[in-house]
């Protein structure tokens, strides 16, 4: 597999080591999809999987897209919409079509595409070895994320973003118009796409910065006519200037945030692939003496703040720093574009041919499914046969009862309960505060309640007067009230 400089022509023959002058991005994103399909039901680790799916299947039976909850009986009724609602009627159309395989196999392939396009576009500016290895590291810094939701699809549109909007800041000029339907497209995939109408500023600030004084009036106004532009059309969604809106609800979670594994700030106690990262780029560059502009070293520190500030960034963080530092890296180094081998026709072709088959293959006869742990099969079904109605779950859970049609207390809509819900209800499972356990009890009028059993709260149930064990395995508990429960509800008494 040469990934260096190879001077070749697109009449070349399909024959022989003809497969082995393919560009180097072409086989940096071949062997990611692999390497991502080959981990298989990884990329379904995630709970939420499951209700974006349901969503998804009830967008394409009904033709309706959510406004309210109908998933819960904590927030029934209660205003919601899903900003991400054409990436879940396309994993729900996946799912439908060839079962949980076809999640999996979209998520490696939106990996592959992005980071096989990095590659490409670092290999405009480096010798293509040096740009594998940076988009390797680009690769392997978020891959714990490479789960089959709506961020997912996202990726390759946010990396044709920001590499627009940096191409047009480095050219001296505005941004294409044309870029403006990846904003429709982004802003009906994922919430994010609210990064991208924020960051039409500080890459105007740069394009700036850079233009000759003559020219910044001018170009100042282009670019201002471009973010309204920019903002109009992130708003050609189902819900107009909500999908904008519902970002606040997001980021005003507060301190129930510190409760949420993708919410929670990089710990630097922990040797992981972003600390490793952070450390190695910090010295590599304070070898280098890199110099940046301040436009673009506010763009690193900014994409750095938000990766340290919670860990669902770090992607934005690999995609982007290096687009902001390529340019004067290269310049520094002085370094020289590799001649990457042209993709005629028929190798495209053939190409694709090969992938296709390559996928069947990966895929035939393997079985892809989400975790054990967050599908209590049988706990559920017996919930169901009981016809119990207010369920309190442990949020993991709540994927999988939404997919069974069972209303649930929570599930991953961290934005839809709010701060003081989700605070209060983890509190009450780590029993940081028992009685705020009761107190949901009674509330909530909770009639069973299904937890792992690592939630400490089971140990209290065990105890707690008025309800009784009637199931266990090794995923779920089950407690019901029992017959001893009077009519004013459950009261913090142990028996």
């Amino acid at each position: 597999m040469a990934i260096t400089s190879v001077d070749t022509n697109s009449s070349k023959s399909l024959t022989g080591r003809a497969w082995l002058t393919l560009p180097a991005w072409t086989w940096f994103g071949l062997c990611t999809f692999a390497l991502v399909l080959a981990a298989g039901s990884r990329a379904l680790l995630d709970s939420d999987t499951q209700w974006q799916i349901a969503v998804g299947q009830s967008i394409l039976s009904h033709h309706v897209f959510p406004h309210v909850d109908a998933y819960s009986f904590s927030k029934a009724g209660q205003p919601w919409i899903s900003t991400s609602w054409l990436s879940q009627v396309i994993f729900a159309a996946a799912y439908d079509l060839t079962g949980w395989t076809g999640p999996v196999v979209l998520t490696a392939l939106c990996v592959a595409v992005t980071f096989g396009w990095l590659t490409c576009i670092l290999s405009q500016r480096f010798a293509a070895i040096h740009a594998v290895i940076i988009a390797m590291v680009a690769a392997l810094v978020p891959m714990g994320h490479y789960l089959a939701r709506p961020h997912i699809l996202a990726l390759p549109v946010m990396l044709a973003w920001g590499h627009g909007l940096i191409s047009a800041s480095e050219k001296g000029r505005s941004p294409s118009f044309w870029l403006l339907p990846l904003m429709v497209l982004w802003a009906n995939l994922h919430g994010s796409f609210v990064l991208g109408v924020a960051l039409t500023a500080p890459f105007a600030f740069d394009a700036l910065w850079n233009a000759d004084a003559p020219q910044r009036k001018s170009l100042a106004l282009r670019w201002f006519v471009f973010g309204l532009a920019t903002l109009a059309a992130s708003c050609i969604t189902p819900y107009g200037w909500g999908s904008l809106l519902a970002a606040k609800s997001i980021l005003g979670l507060g301190q129930a945030m510190s409760f949420i594994p993708e919410w929670q700030p990089s710990d630097f106690s922990n040797v992981r692939p972003f600390e490793v990262c952070v450390l190695i780029c910090t010295v590599g560059l304070l070898v280098l003496g890199l110099k940046l502009t301040p436009p673009r070293i506010l763009l690193v520190v900014g994409f750095l703040y938000m990766a340290l500030s919670h860990t669902r960034n770090y992607e934005v963080f690999t995609l982007f720093v290096p687009l902001v530092i390529a340019g004067p890296l290269a310049a520094q180094w002085h370094t020289m574009p590799s001649r990457q081998p042209v993709l005629s026709r028929q190798r495209t072709v053939v190409l694709l041919l090969v992938f296709c088959v390559a996928t069947i293959a990966l895929t035939w006869r393997r079985t892809f499914a989400p975790p054990a742990q967050w599908s209590p099969v049988a706990a559920v079904q017996i919930l169901k046969d009981r016809k119990a109605q207010h369920v309190l779950n442990s949020p993991g859970f709540g994927g999988y009862m939404i997919r069974q049609g069972m209303p649930v207390f929570v599930d991953g809509r961290a934005e839809l309960y709010g701060e003081t819900f989700v605070v209060d209800m983890f509190h009450a499972f780590r029993l940081a505060e028992p009685e705020k356990l009761v107190t949901l009890l009674n509330s909530y009028k909770i009639d069973a309640t299904l937890l792992a059993p690592s939630v400490p709260a089971v140990t209290l149930l065990d105890h707690l007067s008025g309800w009784k064990r009637i199931y266990a395995d090794d995923k779920a508990v089950i407690h019901v009230r029992s017959d001893s429960a009077d009519d004013t509800g459950t009261k913090f008494t142990l028996h």
